[in-house]
């Protein structure tokens, strides 16, 4: 493994950590601001004791959220110093803002953990859903600044330099709604599903029923309306990428040859070698309808492109295939789900559906860490999109290997550490939370 390689392996593997509890960041304290909202409406001790509950939870996470956060601000500066001397100046902004939440959200947190028979009860309530807010600007921000590295904005270039820089431009770029909003409902969709799956274990296994049920009640809903909704969030963010990054569209879904009447690929194996793709389904007309609306429009393929633009085809549409089929999964089991509760059927008890939750705990994260390999090895060869290829943009370190092994084993013992105090926490239940009301 060369340098180069090294430094974007690093990268990518503090990214595919980071993401996962991020996400859990985000969306967490909402599910716990929810049950907080039925205990004090309720007076339930139940609703209470998730709170409790699902709080320890938050702070776990926001305390490993924070380190590989931080681990990934250095990483940009030690690995990527060229990018960050010429990218630093436009898009900090979101970064500094996102620094803002970051406190906002510190603060809040330890007014929520600390502040249980302290305070007002509603102001209480209020900091747990400040912290569930600030923690969802926090990632809007960090995706703004990903969304510009895919449609660089605001600043002027010439011979090598960027000036006139607009920072406020840079950040609203003409990616960012797209990303932000299928980014969130992605990190819905996978806690939502990952925290119902563990529920819906505990509960078939027939252990503290009565607290796990309540739980996954909350976070299964919140997973299913984010799985139905996320479709149309992908569509919209298709049609963005194929008028902004045509060469991205077409290694998603291995279009080698332009043409029109360009047939939706279910599944297949792209030959880049050949230009061909193996075993795949073609729906006829369907992408060239999917982007425009008309199943006549031409469709670029990457014969357009030269060779030395070209993504890597088979990572970018293999990624891309695995997110859509995960997404469909989620979208079945969730229309299955609402069709229960809207014809009354008793299924929240079935074993059955509960089994099924349980086995697909992981598979919201899985899409997660497909979509963003969508995005950022369908960006290549460039780092900022157009103007600073990825080689260009990395410096190499003395030791990267040496760095690479290290990280790689810190991340998974961190996994590890954290997989631990979950599994204590999820076992101090009976003693803790699962108190008869």
């Amino acid at each position: 493994m060369n340098d180069f390689l090294a430094a974007r392996s690093q990268m990518a593997l503090s990214l595919a950590f980071h993401i996962v509890f991020s996400c859990i960041g985000m969306v967490m304290p909402f599910f716990m601001a929810v049950a907080h909202f039925y205990y004090l409406r309720s007076g339930k001790v139940v609703y209470r004791n998730v709170t409790k509950a699902w709080s320890k939870g938050v702070a776990i996470f926001f305390a490993t959220g924070a380190v590989s956060g931080t681990v990934l601000s250095f990483e940009l500066g030690l690995l990527w110093p060229t990018f960050m001397k010429h990218a630093g100046p436009i898009f900090g902004l979101p970064f500094s803002l996102e620094g803002t939440a970051f406190f906002i959200e510190a603060i809040a947190l330890g007014f929520f953990l600390y502040g249980w028979d302290r305070f007002n009860r509603w102001f209480h309530w209020c900091a747990g859903v400040v912290v569930g807010v600030s923690g969802l600007v926090s990632g809007i921000l960090v995706v703004a600044a990903n969304a510009w590295m895919n449609s660089p904005a605001g600043f002027e270039y010439a011979h090598g330099k960027y000036f006139n820089v607009d920072p406020v431009k840079a950040m609203f770029n003409a990616a960012w709604y797209s990303e932000a909003v299928h980014m969130c409902i992605a990190a819905f969709a996978a806690t939502g599903f990952a925290v119902a799956g563990v529920h819906a274990f505990m509960i078939v296994r027939k252990r503290n029923t009565g607290f796990h049920t309540k739980a996954f009640r909350i976070a299964a809903v919140f997973a299913c309306a984010a799985a139905i909704v996320q479709p149309l969030s992908g569509d919209h963010s298709a049609k963005d990428v194929a008028r902004r990054q045509p060469a991205k569209l077409a290694a998603m879904e291995a279009v080698f040859h332009t043409q029109s009447h360009s047939p939706l690929l279910i599944g297949g194996i792209p030959d880049e070698q050949n230009r061909t793709v193996n075993y795949g389904v073609e729906l006829p007309g369907m992408l060239s309808f999917m982007i425009s609306g008309d199943t006549h429009t031409e469709v670029k393929g990457l014969d357009q492109f030269p060779i030395e633009d070209q993504p890597p085809v088979l990572v970018t549409h293999l990624a891309f295939q695995l997110m859509v089929g995960l997404g469909m999964l989620m979208l079945a089991i969730s229309l299955l789900y609402f069709f229960g509760l809207w014809r009354k059927h008793n299924w929240q008890e079935r074993r059955w559906l509960l089994k099924l939750f349980a086995l697909v705990t992981p598979v919201g994260f899985i899409a997660v860490e497909a979509g963003w390999t969508v995005t950022e090895v369908g960006r290549q060869p460039w780092i900022i999109y157009g103007f600073m290829r990825t080689a260009d943009a990395v410096t190499p370190m003395p030791g990267i290997l040496y760095s690479f092994s290290i990280f790689t084993a810190v991340y998974f013992s961190l996994a590890l550490v954290v997989c631990f105090l979950l599994y204590r926490q999820i076992k101090m239940v009976p003693e803790l939370y699962d108190i008869p009301e």
